[in-house]
């Protein structure tokens, strides 16, 4: 069995309402100046919180300007922002974007390093501020990863920064903060989780310490995402979702994602589809085109997902990537390129960005050559 390694945070406290756990935690602290990263929408949610830390005595600096995946452009503002205020520790309350943004920000407010020289593996030397994490969607895992992404706009792409440096000091996964996300985001970014989910499981460096939570996430999600959509005050599906998300995230960092993350990356970086819409897309043709590089595993994702087994493992593997498919038609997630405003054009471009990422790339079960590609991105006209 090949040596693994997992980099966690040092507490994780989950379950519905824990946001009070939260509250306790960071005043016991004694922290005295809080950088706050989150949306309008949730800052809206969260005010009582922000009311009793300043009653407490804390200088809150809000940052609430991150409505759509960041650049290193809007990246460095904040930073600066955050350097100028002086502070002492950076909290995260809102999705994948406001929590990679936040945990750079931690890491770099007191360094000499630059952002754009740190896009790849081990390049971040340190960080030196404390930070929490407070995910408000069920996608991203990037509360319990060492991962963050950024778009590099001169290459019109998106790119990661993985570094045991971004693994946060404590997670509060409260279920109730999903409740009032529209269902367009519960169901892409459900999506996003059950694709790193399955992506980890299939993995050329898929590992059984992480095949337990990989197979698990893909479970829960499985069962639970359509309820969610249609209903997102159903507690039980909040909450099954979000530990699904969790278990997911804590995927990305021993054996992390593979091709149908390296091919959504040009769909975020040159037309600002959302990361989980471009995953939910292209999901199911990626996995009918690595099904053969190991079919009994394909077909017990078929099995996780509740599919009838079929007379072979490759009839039941078939049948978890028909389940796929309509398991983003149902939640209401287009199925083709040609749906968002993809130009077929655009896909010689689209295949020399993808094949960039090679930091995902080399973990596929099967070898994803140029014409691949094309013929992955083709196939969703």
């Amino acid at each position: 069995m090949e040596t693994i390694t997992l980099l966690q945070p040092s507490k994780i406290v989950f379950g519905t309402g824990c946001m009070d756990t939260f509250c306790a935690d960071y005043l016991a602290l004694g922290f005295k100046k809080l950088f706050l990263l989150t949306t309008p929408p949730v800052l809206t949610l969260i005010r009582p919180v922000i009311d009793k830390f300043t009653a407490a005595g804390v200088d809150i600096s809000i940052c609430d300007a991150i409505t759509q995946e960041p650049t290193v452009t809007s990246f460095n503002e904040l930073l600066a922002t955050a350097r100028s205020f002086q502070a002492d520790s950076v909290v995260a309350i809102g999705g994948g974007s406001v929590m990679d943004t936040a945990k750079l920000i931690a890491a770099l407010i007191e360094s000499d390093q630059q952002v754009e020289e740190l896009f790849g593996t081990g390049l971040l030397k340190s960080r030196k501020r404390w930070i929490a994490c407070l995910p408000t969607t069920s996608g991203t895992g990037s509360e319990v990863s060492p991962n963050s992404i950024l778009l590099d706009e001169k290459d019109k792409l998106k790119k990661g920064i993985v570094s045991p440096h971004l693994v946060v000091d404590a997670v509060y996964a409260d279920p109730a903060l999903t409740y009032s996300v529209p269902s367009r985001v519960t169901a892409e970014t459900g999506m996003d989780a059950l694709t790193h989910c399955i992506e980890a499981f299939t993995n050329k460096f898929a590992h059984p310490v992480i095949d337990m939570y990989a197979k698990k996430g893909i479970e829960l999600i499985a069962a639970n995402l359509r309820t969610a959509v249609k209903d997102g005050t159903n507690v039980a599906a909040r909450e099954a979702l979000m530990l699904g998300s969790l278990y997911g995230g804590i995927c990305l960092g021993p054996v992390n994602t593979a091709a149908v993350h390296a091919l959504s990356y040009p769909l975020g970086g040159e037309f600002h589809i959302s990361h989980g819409l471009a995953n939910a897309i292209l999901l199911p043709s990626v996995m009918n085109f690595n099904q053969c590089s190991n079919t009994a595993k394909f077909a017990e994702i078929a099995l996780l997902c509740g599919c009838e087994r079929g007379k072979t493992d490759e009839e039941t593997a078939r049948n978890g990537v028909n389940f796929v498919t309509l398991l983003s038609k149902e939640c209401g997630i287009p199925t083709k390129l040609s749906e968002i405003g993809i130009p077929k054009e655009a896909v010689p471009h689209m295949v020399e960005a993808a094949m960039q990422v090679t930091r995902l790339l080399k973990n596929n079960p099967r070898e994803i050559t140029l014409s691949d590609a094309a013929a992955l991105y083709y196939e969703l006209f």
